[in-house]
């Protein structure tokens, strides 16, 4: 996918569970170069977002294009995104190194990935990738998650809390290897609670609330006057549950 198309299209995305819309008529678009951020209270239909955007879950209305192409299970514009939603299913007699070999191979690609390099030293693991997964602690396998996702040198991103189980430096290397990725062409979304981390590294946010779009756009608009991610997060998801009630 050449940087100039890589892009993320949600177009009024809706998915229901039981009788409550997790996500409600949802539009947003992350171009190629932008590092955004998904941001919203628990329950708000972050992941369930996410989840759409990837084809591991279908939306009852709306549609999705990534690359300027349709998403669905499978598709072969997929295998250009790094994706850390859930996270894979490590088999955990093998060791870290034949687990990401694993997971590579599955789909008949020659080993190894061309941003494997990159990818292992930001997870950190050094020694460890030679040890079982099953002794991996939490965070050490949040670690290996991200690898996995990095590991294709991807055009585009979709990272679920990709920060979480790293410690500050290593917070710091990731938010520099994203800010590399999007400036080098590649289209970044990412759902994160760290406000302070976000106003950092995001140049657009989109914030949800009970499944809608609450507001969107570069960072520094959303921002105003304010100066504080947080105050201005703040003030939109609390005003949103006021209008809810």
């Amino acid at each position: 996918m050449p940087a100039s198309i890589a892009s993320i299209e949600a177009d009024d995305l809706t998915k229901w569970y039981g009788r409550q819309p997790a996500v409600d008529r949802l539009t947003f678009t992350v171009a190629a170069g932008q590092v955004c951020a998904l941001l919203g209270p628990n329950g708000a239909g972050k992941t369930s977002t996410m989840r759409m955007l990837v084809g591991l879950s279908t939306p009852n209305t709306g549609t999705v294009r990534i690359g300027g192409e349709p998403v669905g299970l499978g598709a072969p514009v997929l295998r250009r995104v790094g994706v850390l939603i859930d996270g894979p299913a490590f088999v955990p007699h093998l060791t870290g190194t034949r687990n990401l070999k694993l997971l590579w191979s599955a789909a008949g690609r020659q080993w190894p990935p061309p941003g494997l390099d990159d990818a292992l030293e930001l997870a950190g693991l050094g020694a460890a990738m030679d040890r079982k997964v099953k002794g991996y602690s939490m965070g050490m396998r949040q670690r290996l998650i991200l690898a996995q996702a990095l590991m294709r040198q991807p055009d585009v991103l979709i990272l679920d809390e990709p920060a979480n189980g790293l410690d500050p430096a290593e917070v710091r290397a990731l938010r520099e290897y994203l800010a590399a990725r999007a400036s080098a062409g590649a289209a970044v979304l990412i759902s994160s609670h760290q406000l302070a981390e976000v106003q950092q590294l995001a140049t657009h946010i989109v914030v949800m609330n009970h499944g809608r779009l609450v507001s969107a756009g570069p960072i520094a608009n959303v921002l105003g006057d304010t100066g504080s991610l947080e105050d201005a997060y703040l003030a939109m998801t609390e005003g949103a549950d006021d209008a809810a009630r």
